[in-house]
């Protein structure tokens, strides 16, 4: 007598409880790049039809997006999109700064490849080109930083900066053009360049300090200027 097998039961996978990477990492560039200012009002349902989705993986989202900092909820009244926090933009600069150091450091010793030099040089041009954007100038700032990293190997260390700098980020985008001066950042981004190319560790560390530094000199007349985006 034949064996009659019962059919195979697949487990059933309830997708609307899988966060969405794709809302998570949208929301978090919007919040960055200012599209989404501070005090601005996050709903579940207007958000879930802007993706096309059902609520789950947009409270999904606002979830890790509330461990981020970067969304408050206030009972009864919903979810806000958090202010620039002054305290958490300097760690997140303390943070990237020794990394950014290690990475300048690193290039240095390896010889920097002639297509991340390329990179860099095409970063600078882009920047020069949109300094009344700041989203594109911003974009480009990123362009030239990531190029060092990926030069030398350091792709994972880029991506850990990418997770500590959206204060940073924040602050940097309010500040264009008007208070940080473009063609001095510009400029910083040549000397660390040409400190790199001729392998001085510890010019190039010089160089990337004090262009990390700027935002210092900015954010508290920023937040006197912006007391309704900016928090101490």
């Amino acid at each position: 007598m034949a064996t009659i097998r019962k059919p195979r039961i697949e487990p059933k996978i309830d997708s609307e409880s899988e966060p969405d990477p794709s809302i998570y990492a949208t929301l978090r560039r919007d919040i960055a790049a200012l599209r989404l200012k501070p005090g601005v009002r996050l709903s579940e349902n207007e958000l879930a039809a802007r993706f096309g989705t059902s609520r789950a993986p947009v409270r999904e989202a606002l979830i890790r997006l509330v461990e981020d900092g970067l969304i408050e909820v206030r009972p009864q009244r919903g979810s806000f999109v958090s202010a620039i926090s002054l305290q958490a933009m300097e760690q997140g600069r303390l943070v990237r700064e020794a990394l950014e150091v290690a990475i300048i450091r690193r290039a240095c010793e390896k010889k920097l490849p002639t297509d991340a030099i390329a990179k860099c040089e095409a970063a600078i041009a882009q920047q020069m080109a949109s300094r009344r954007d700041p989203e594109r100038f911003t974009h480009y700032d990123d362009m030239f930083h990531r190029a060092f990293a990926e030069g030398a190997s350091l792709h994972g260390v880029w991506a850990i900066i990418e997770r500590e700098k959206v204060q940073f980020d924040r602050l940097r985008i309010l500040s264009l053009p008007a208070v940080t001066p473009v063609n001095l950042l510009i400029e910083q981004h040549r000397d660390i360049l040409a400190a790199v190319i001729r392998g001085n560790a510890d010019k190039a560390e010089k160089a990337i300090r004090a262009h990390l530094s700027e935002v210092l000199r900015i954010a508290d007349g920023l937040a006197a200027r912006h007391p309704e985006l900016i928090t101490s």
